[in-house]
């Protein structure tokens, strides 16, 4: 039989109405931060619903870290302004229940960072440049334990100086699901203070790239830097497909 085919429906509850109505009254600018909703009674009144569906949609929404809520406030709960932190829980919970390969993951971080240092060549003042530098004084110091969080925070400054707040969260969340290989591939090194020592120099060329203003040079530098950390760790396919970064 011809004709379109049709999608099983799925029950929607109550509470999940709320939620909706009042998450396009925030997106769309009809609630603002810092404003209140209704008390929860008179919320009940306009949705014709419990008030077990109206703290449950409360719930949620707090949740999601747009309202803050206390149960019986007679203010009725706060709108707040965007948080990085709830996207940063929602993209790390991705990362971590396998709807992403590893594959992705890695070709994700070179895009990201070569953006995020093309960014840093253009708006990068001299202080983002003494954090950097400063950054990368400890990998030098650091044993094999603290070289990690001193990478990590050459990267926190390159991601601050190009000063778009999404890349410094999604930089975040992809190091820290991947930190784990890091530390793998140091303690697997068969000499660890050769590897420590090539990312102490290859820090460096980035560094002095981005003194020089050569941004197109350090997102060149940063893509082969981290396909040469972690395409040993990938099958042939999914190299070929990193490899295509570099070209």
């Amino acid at each position: 039989m011809g004709g379109p085919r049709f999608e099983p429906v799925r029950a929607v509850r109550a509470y999940e109405r709320v939620v909706e109505q009042i998450e396009e009254a925030v997106e769309s600018g009809a609630l603002t931060p810092g404003e209140r909703l209704p008390s929860e009674r008179e919320l009940m009144v306009q949705f014709s619903v419990g008030r077990s569906t109206v703290r449950e949609a409360l719930r949620v929404l707090q949740a999601r870290g747009l309202v803050r809520s206390r149960p019986g406030d007679p203010n009725g709960a706060e709108v707040l302004p965007f948080s990085p932190v709830v996207l940063k829980k929602s993209m790390t919970t991705l990362a971590r229940v396998s709807e992403l390969s590893l594959g992705e993951l890695v070709q994700f971080r070179m895009v990201l960072d070569a953006t995020a240092v093309l960014l840093a060549a253009r708006l990068r003042t001299a202080e983002h440049l003494a954090e950097m530098a400063a950054a990368v004084e400890d990998m030098k110091a650091a044993d094999t334990a603290a070289f990690g969080a001193a990478d990590a925070a050459f990267h926190d400054a390159v991601a601050r100086a190009g000063g778009n707040k999404l890349i410094q969260v999604c930089t975040d969340v992809v190091r820290a699901v991947m930190a784990g290989l890091v530390e793998d591939r140091l303690a697997r090194a068969p000499d660890r203070e050769a590897l420590m020592r090539r990312g102490v120099a290859h820090h460096e060329d980035v560094i002095a790239a981005l003194r020089a203003g050569d941004g197109p040079l350090a997102a060149r530098l940063t893509r082969q830097w981290t396909y040469d950390s972690y395409a040993g760790h990938l099958p042939a396919d999914e190299r070929a497909a990193l490899r295509a970064l570099l070209e």
